[in-house]
């Protein structure tokens, strides 16, 4: 009869030894690494410690900081395998499921209603006109729309998703939409928004507030887009105040993408829904990073010269707004402000 085979031996577990970045870095090096300081870190997590707190008692459990740091180090470089590479300790595969786990999170509206709100009260809207006339003298602005497409690659090929975000003047995100695909028009996109239905549809905000879009939005009584073929005087005047002043979401765009490179190119997650996270929670700790005074390098953050601004006036809307006529709205508009 043949002797039993013996019985192998199981090898202890080894864990690879995890970096404590929070104690070992200081605050220089958090921020180049992970686009916070230490106490923005913490911040951060506060805000979602309860669903990333895990209850098991297994050893080298990521705590709920750790989560933190290998989202904020993935939506700085938009690799993840630096994740991995960083001594931050998980593999690959636990990188992977902890960022999904950790956007499921910081993207619920409970959260991102907390940093990403439009002005509607009477104060908001009249701090956010006084910041907008001090740049160039266009009066009665409280916020600029803009489109960016957020490239992500699937089994499929390359995709894209049409993102609405609008800025004010001091570069926080006030509104983002990260929904649609890149095929929808950007005036369609605004149209079905809250923005649209709600905000100014409603009449939520003060008389006499209006966001400043580009030729390819349609003039409404709040939404004034610059002359297509400017007259010499108000209407020329109208377009040098509002190329200025709006110039400043195109600024706010390139700072976002800047500060979270997982932006700059393709997005290389499934499914879109999940592309849609990434990009709404870049823009919330795009705005805790301004909160925070979290300093954005100043070669990214170029400041367009002002020549010869136009005088500060109050806002006055013209009279009477006719019936579906945006561009008459305009020409009063240019010819009481830019005479």
């Amino acid at each position: 009869m043949a002797a039993p085979a013996p019985l192998r031996q199981r090898k202890p577990r080894r864990f690879r030894e995890r970096k404590d970045v929070l104690h070992d870095l200081d605050d220089g090096e958090l921020i180049k690494r992970y686009r916070l300081d230490r106490a923005g870190i913490i911040f951060v997590t506060d805000l979602v410690r309860g669903p990333l707190t895990n209850p098991t008692g297994r050893n080298q459990v990521l705590t709920p900081e750790m989560k933190i740091i290998v989202l904020l180090r993935y939506l700085a470089t938009g690799k993840m395998q630096l994740c991995s590479m960083d001594d931050l300790g998980p593999s690959q595969q636990t990188v992977s499921r902890v960022i999904t786990e950790t956007l499921m999170a910081l993207s619920s509206n409970a959260i991102l209603t907390q940093f990403i709100t439009f002005p509607i009260t009477p104060h908001e809207t009249q701090r956010n006109i006084v910041d907008f006339q001090q740049i160039a003298g266009f009066p009665g602005v409280i916020g600029a729309p803009s489109e960016f497409e957020g490239e992500y690659v699937n089994r499929k090929g390359y995709h894209s998703i049409n993102v609405q975000v609008i800025f004010d003047a001091k570069y926080k995100i006030t509104d983002i939409v990260a929904k649609w695909p890149g095929s929808v028009h950007d005036a369609r996109i605004l149209n079905e928004s809250s923005l649209n239905r709600v905000v100014f549809g409603r009449g939520m905000v003060p008389d006499g507030c209006h966001l400043l879009g580009d030729s390819g939005y349609p003039s409404k009584k709040w939404l004034l887009t610059p002359y297509l073929r400017p007259q010499p005087g108000p209407q020329s005047n109208y377009n040098r105040a509002h190329k200025i002043t709006r110039s400043v979401v195109e600024r706010g765009i390139g700072q976002l993408k800047w500060w979270f490179h997982v932006l700059h190119g393709e997005i290389r997650v499934q499914p879109p829904s999940k592309v849609c996270q990434i990009i709404k929670v870049c823009a919330m700790l795009h705005n805790i990073c301004k909160d925070r005074n979290i300093y954005i390098p100043a070669a990214e953050d170029d400041e367009e010269e002002v020549d010869d601004p136009l005088p500060l006036q109050p806002p006055q809307p013209p009279a009477a707004q006719r019936p579906c006529e945006g561009l008459l709205y305009r020409d009063e508009f240019a010819d009481l402000h830019f005479r």
